[in-house]
C-alpha cells in the first residue's frame, strides 16, 4: 500500500490532506471551547447549529461552486479554498458573538465544499492504475480515522501549555501548509470537454449519478451508513455516560474502538477488492451495519449492558463503515469520463451529506423521545431497507458492457466512427452525451 507514496505528486497531496485534517481536528476542539465561552450552557445548541450549517453548505453549495468554478484551474481552486479556510480560522479567536460563529463557519464549510470534491477528483487523475487508486482510497480512509484519534490527543497536550485560542493558530498552519504543498506540485490539467452552460454544469453530475445503476446503489448504501453511524457519532456519549456510568475517557475509548475497526478494514480492503467485486464487499458492509445495529438494540433491551460488548460492536461497525465507504471512489471513477469526474465526485459529496443531514437529527431527536434501544432499532431498520434498495437498483447480473444501438446519431458521428460505423455495438456504458440513459437490455 505504501509504495504509492513513491509517486511524488500523490505523496505531497496525501501530506497536504493529513496536515489539513489535523488542522480541522484542532479547530473542532477549539470551536467547542469558544462556543462554551460565548454561550455557556447553550454551547451544545451552538455546535449543533454549526454542524447543521456545515451540512447545508455541503449539500446546497458544493454543486453550485463546482459549476461556477468548472473552468478554473484545479490548483487555483484547491489553494484558494485552503487560503479562505485559513483566513476564517485566523478570524475565529477575535469574535465576540454567536452569530459571528455561524457566519464564519458557513464560509469555512463553503470553502471545504469546494475543496473536498475537487481534491477527490484529482487523485484518480494522478494515480491512473486502479490498484494504486484503491491503495490511495485506503490510505485516505486511514488518514481520516487517525485524525479522529490523534487530533483530540494533540489538542489536549497543547492545552496543557497554551490557551485554546492557540489551537486556531495550529488550524491556520495546517491549511497554509496544505496550500503550499499543493502549490509545489504539477497537477494534471483539467479535461474540460464541451463548453456547457451553467445550468447544465450545475445538474450534470447529479444527472450522471442518478442515471448510473451502481451509483444509485451507492446512494442507498450512503443512507445505510449515515443511519447507523449517526447513532455512533451522536449517541455514544449518552450511552457510555448514561448506561455505563463512564466519563470522557470511556467515551474516547469507545470512539477509538470504532476508529480501530475502520482502520483494520482500510488495511485489508486493497487485497480483498483484488479478489471480490466492489458490490459484494459494499453490500456485506451495509448488511453488517443493519444486522449488528438490530442485534445490539435487542441486547440493550436485555442483558447487553456489557462494556466489552459495546467496544466490540463499535469496532465491527467501524469495519463495516469502511467496507462501504472506501470502495466508493472506485465506483465514481469508472462511472464518468475524465471531463465529468469533478461533477460526479461533487454529486457524491452533496448527496451523501444529504443522507447525513437526515440521519443526524434522527439520531439526536429520537433518542430522548423513544429511548436509545428503539432509536438504534429504527435507524438499523432504515439501514436494512436501504441495503435492500441498493440490491434492487444495482443488480449483480447487470453487466457494464451492453449491446445497444444509436438510431438517432448521424452516420459520421465520432462515436459511430469509433465503432467502425456500426449503429449497433457493444462497449462499457458510461452516461454521457451519446448515452443519456442506461440501456435496459441488449
Amino acid at each position: 500500500m505504501l509504495r504509492i507514496l513513491k509517486n511524488p505528486v500523490f505523496a505531497r497531496l496525501f501530506t497536504a490532506q493529513i496536515v489539513a485534517l489535523l488542522g480541522t481536528g484542532l479547530l473542532t476542539v477549539a470551536l467547542a471551547l469558544l462556543a462554551y465561552d460565548l454561550a455557556g450552557d447553550r454551547a451544545g445548541t451552538v455546535l449543533g447549529t454549526a454542524l447543521t450549517l456545515k451540512m447545508v453548505a455541503y449539500v446546497v453549495l458544493s454543486p453550485v461552486l463546482a459549476a461556477a468554478l468548472a473552468h478554473v484551474p484545479r490548483k487555483a481552486v484547491l489553494v484558494g479554498a485552503d487560503l479562505i479556510r485559513a483566513g476564517v480560522a485566523l478570524a475565529l479567536p477575535f469574535i465576540d458573538g454567536v452569530w459571528q460563529i455561524y457566519g464564519l463557519i458557513f464560509v469555512l464549510q463553503a470553502a471545504s465544499a469546494s475543496f473536498t470534491p475537487a481534491f477527490q477528483a484529482t487523485i484518480p487523475d494522478v494515480l491512473t492504475d486502479e490498484a494504486d487508486y484503491t491503495n490511495a482510497l485506503s490510505l485516505s480512509r486511514l488518514a481520516y480515522d487517525l485524525e479522529n484519534l490523534l487530533s483530540p490527543t494533540i489538542a489536549g497536550l497543547l492545552l496543557l501549555v497554551v490557551s485554546y485560542s492557540m489551537l486556531f493558530v495550529g488550524t491556520v498552519a495546517g491549511f497554509l501548509i496544505s496550500a503550499a504543498l499543493i502549490l509545489s506540485v504539477s497537477l494534471p490539467s483539467r479535461n474540460s470537454g464541451t463548453q456547457r452552460p451553467f445550468r447544465e454544469r450545475l445538474t450534470r453530475g447529479t444527472f450522471i449519478y442518478l442515471a448510473t445503476p451502481r451509483l444509485r446503489g451507492l446512494l442507498a448504501l450512503n443512507m445505510a451508513v449515515a443511519a447507523v453511524i449517526a447513532f455512533v457519532l451522536v449517541d455514544t456519549v449518552v450511552l457510555v455516560r448514561g448506561r455505563f456510568g463512564g466519563g470522557e475517557r470511556e467515551v474516547a475509548i469507545a470512539m477509538a474502538a470504532f476508529g480501530a475497526g475502520s482502520m483494520l478494514a482500510a488495511l485489508a480492503l486493497p487485497r480483498l477488492l483484488a479478489r471480490l467485486a466492489d458490490r459484494a464487499v459494499m453490500l456485506a458492509g451495509g448488511a453488517g451495519l443493519a444486522l449488528i445495529g438490530l442485534g445490539y438494540a435487542a441486547a440493550l433491551r436485555g442483558d447487553g449492558q456489557s462494556w466489552g460488548l459495546l467496544l466490540a460492536i463499535w469496532a465491527v461497525l467501524g469495519l463495516c463503515n469502511s467496507a462501504v465507504m472506501t470502495p466508493s471512489g472506485r465506483l465514481l471513477r469508472r462511472s464518468a469520463h475524465e471531463e465529468d469526474r469533478p461533477a460526479i465526485f461533487t454529486a457524491q459529496f452533496a448527496l451523501s451529506h444529504a443522507c447525513w443531514l437526515l440521519a443526524y437529527p434522527a439520531a439526536g431527536w429520537l433518542g430522548p423521545w423513544l429511548g436509545l434501544e428503539t432509536t438504534l432499532a429504527v435507524l438499523a431498520l432504515l439501514a436494512g431497507g436501504s441495503v435492500l434498495m441498493a440490491m434492487r437498483v444495482w443488480p449483480a447480473s447487470r453487466p457494464d458492457v451492453i449491446e445497444h444501438s444509436h438510431p438517432d446519431l448521424p452516420p459520421d458521428h465520432p462515436h459511430l466512427r469509433a465503432h467502425g460505423g456500426a449503429r449497433r455495438h457493444s462497449h462499457r456504458i458510461i452516461i454521457d452525451d451519446e448515452h443519456l440513459h442506461w440501456p435496459s437490455q441488449g
